[in-house]
């Protein structure tokens, strides 16, 4: 099976070879600024085939609703799968949907920090154990959780990815009934650090994921944003927590502690069950576009290349 980053490469070397080259020589003497204008076009072309909402949103066929808030715009699930796997190189998860920042668009240079929305329909998480977590504990659970899954991923083609800490630790609203935190972590192969904030809203049979993904610099601007994001999302009546009937609906196997840990969805087997999700910045992919095609030229030029390079 092709690797996600080995499509991607193969991509963007054959959307320049075919935008910005006249001969197959230009590939090995194309500048950055040329790469990048190629990339661009093609970007231009992708995001303009999304379609994008603002206002009131039916989720998950009448279960939840989204008021998209204000300086944000909402992508269907359909489409956000496509982003977050297809994209971005993240294993395939069934997807609600996506918020960005307005004007922002998958494949923009930067594309700031986006929310990605999932329905887990895993029983009544029961909320007892809140007011007794360990938040030290929670961590070394998720980091070994973290260590064991890497194998799989790298096995599958994904990034190892590490748990760095808390950026910003768990906090329990008892009256919402929503839980959020933030994580710091190190995709392999990454320069920075990836930031991922992650917002759990409790409901009758199960819980809404909402999922920041960004840089650590984008942290204290999603903090200010938090609020809004946290109110934009609700059950209808009828799937709310409080409507929970213990005759007839099922209780989750974990609590608030094991919902923060990952500690049942992680049996699946990849991490994004574990509320870690990764989003391309593409102006390092573009750049790196020229120092592949040197690669290119090694590879096809033989001896003659490798002494043109030395040289």
């Amino acid at each position: 099976m092709t690797k996600p980053k080995q499509l991607l490469v193969c991509g963007i070397l054959l959307i320049c070879s075919v935008t910005a080259m006249a001969n197959t020589d230009s590939l090995f003497t194309m500048s950055e600024e040329e790469a990048f204008d190629a990339w661009q076009h093609y970007a231009d072309s992708v995001n303009a085939t999304f379609e994008w909402q603002t206002g009131t949103v039916d989720l998950l066929d009448g279960i939840a609703t989204l008021e998209v808030p204000e300086g944000f715009q909402y992508l269907n699930g359909e489409q956000s799968e496509f982003v977050m796997s297809e994209l971005w190189g993240n294993p395939p998860e069934p997807s609600a949907g996506l918020l960005f920042l307005e004007g922002h668009k998958p494949l923009d240079t930067l594309v700031g920090y986006v929310v990605e929305i999932t329905w887990v329909e895993e029983g009544y998480v029961s909320d007892e154990d809140a007011e007794e977590l360990d938040f030290d504990d929670l961590m070394e659970q998720m980091q070994a959780d973290a260590a064991d899954i890497n194998e799989q991923r790298v096995s599958m083609g994904y990034a190892a990815v590490d748990i760095i800490g808390w950026a910003a630790e768990p906090m329990y609203d008892g009256e919402t009934h929503r839980i959020h935190w933030a994580k710091e972590l190190y995709f392999e192969g990454e320069e920075a650090n990836t930031m991922n904030y992650n917002i759990r809203v409790l409901g009758r049979r199960g819980y809404l994921m909402l999922n920041a993904i960004g840089g650590m610099e984008e942290l204290p601007i999603f903090q200010a944003d938090a609020q809004k994001i946290l109110n934009s999302v609700h059950f209808n009546d009828g799937h709310r927590y409080d409507d929970f009937d213990s005759s007839i609906d099922e209780v989750a196997a974990i609590g608030v502690g094991g919902l923060i840990a990952g500690k049942v969805l992680a049996k699946t087997g990849l991490l994004a069950k574990l509320g870690i999700f990764f989003a391309k910045f593409w102006k390092f992919l573009v750049i790196g576009v020229v120092v592949i095609g040197a690669g290119v030229r090694k590879f096809f030029g033989g001896a003659e290349a490798e002494e043109e390079q030395a040289s």
